[in-house]
């Protein structure tokens, strides 16, 4: 049997590791005989994954991504295991890794957004960090058989930054709504807390994702419209809640941290509507999710938004704060919005199980050569 490894370290984690649950979810589905499977998992998200098949063997592996632990021990590991072909789920991997693998590169934001302000550690550091970061990323690119992309977007990104040379081995492969999304019923005992109207954000607190600009827009709208900002609880959140205090917009902007996939059914079909300002994304997972509920949507005007959703949106410049007022503005206002602006279809393409079924063809490929 041929051995093929998956790196499910970040397997717990929001949008790379819904990416990783659903492949995994998906793959156990499919007829992979003659494969065999190791799966690298955190230690601590060992009970968490689904009944395996007898072809998949997991592999306990408590090293952090970017850190020297993964560029040594999980390097020694993988080595040991004597894989025919390994999946670098996440940019980054062990760089003196050097038999057959293929790589999923979700986005490019980390080469774009080059500020410490994307960082808790100190210039200095970050900056030492971001260097051999880009080093990494350069040799995954260059040595992986394949990169799989979420986007032509992404893949576009990739040629623009190392060369058309590399145009040949990148496979746009979407993604799709998380299979638990669906098969979950909504938390309505959340309607006796949230039962005025709201707009929603669902996502992590980084910079590039604009909450910033979002909040100062947010404050000059006359409107009785809420936003509940649904994400982790970290250090860039509670920036973002001490520039909503100096601005005394606490009863406007509020917080929900720690959603369940219930909760996040509940605000996706109960919101107003989904508003995302990010200036960069390789996807857009939360847009596809709201999109399936029937949530209307008001979206940063980039390239990838576009690719998963056509028109069916109300656009703003995410650098323009006076855009994003009278967007927003546009879309409270119009109460007929989901009849004339949004369409709730999603691009057949774009789903976990085909996106597993292209996966699985390119691991073939290989390694038994189907």
């Amino acid at each position: 049997m041929k051995k093929i490894g998956i790196d499910a370290r970040l397997y717990s984690q929001t949008g790379v590791g819904t990416y990783i649950r659903n492949l995994i979810y998906f793959l156990i589905k499919e007829k992979t005989e003659k494969l065999l499977f190791y799966l690298y998992v955190l230690p601590q998200d060992i009970n968490k994954l689904p009944k395996l098949p007898n072809n998949f063997i997991i592999r306990s592996s408590p090293y952090i991504w970017h850190t020297f632990q993964e560029q040594l021990f999980f390097l020694f590991t993988l080595l040991k295991d004597n894989l025919d072909l390994m999946h670098f789920t996440y940019f980054g991997y062990p760089i003196c890794y050097w038999k057959p693998f293929v790589s999923t590169i979700h986005d490019v934001t980390p080469l774009l957004f080059k500020t410490g302000k994307a960082s808790t550690k100190s210039r200095f550091i970050y900056g030492a960090k971001l260097f051999f970061f880009k080093i990494v990323i350069y040799f995954q690119v260059r040595n992986s058989k394949v990169i799989i992309t979420p986007s032509l977007t992404i893949k576009q990104s990739l040629i623009q930054l190392y060369g058309k040379k590399y145009e040949n081995k990148i496979k746009p492969i979407f993604e799709g709504v998380d299979n638990l999304l669906s098969k979950t019923k909504e938390n309505s005992n959340l309607l006796k807390n949230f039962s005025y109207l709201y707009l929603i954000y669902v996502g992590n607190f980084y910079p590039h994702k604009n909450i910033t600009r979002l909040i100062y827009a947010f404050a000059k709208l006359k409107s009785e419209i809420k936003l509940i900002l649904i994400g982790p609880h970290d250090f860039f959140a509670d920036k973002i809640k001490t520039q909503i205090s100096e601005m005394h917009l606490e009863n406007k902007i509020l917080f929900f941290h720690n959603a369940s996939v219930s909760d996040l059914k509940f605000f996706y079909k109960n919101a107003v509507g989904l508003i995302h300002p990010s200036l960069s994304e390789g996807f857009g997972l939360p847009i596809l999710e709201a999109k399936s509920l029937n949530c209307p949507l008001i979206v940063s005007d980039i390239p990838v938004f576009h690719e998963l959703i056509d028109n069916n949106a109300i656009f703003f410049n995410p650098e323009n704060e006076k855009d994003i007022v009278t967007k927003i503005q546009l879309f409270t206002q119009n109460t007929q919005r989901k009849n004339n602006y949004f369409s709730n279809n999603i691009k057949s393409e774009m789903s976990f199980k085909t996106m597993t079924n292209h996966t699985l063809s390119i691991y073939k490929k290989y390694t038994i050569g189907t």
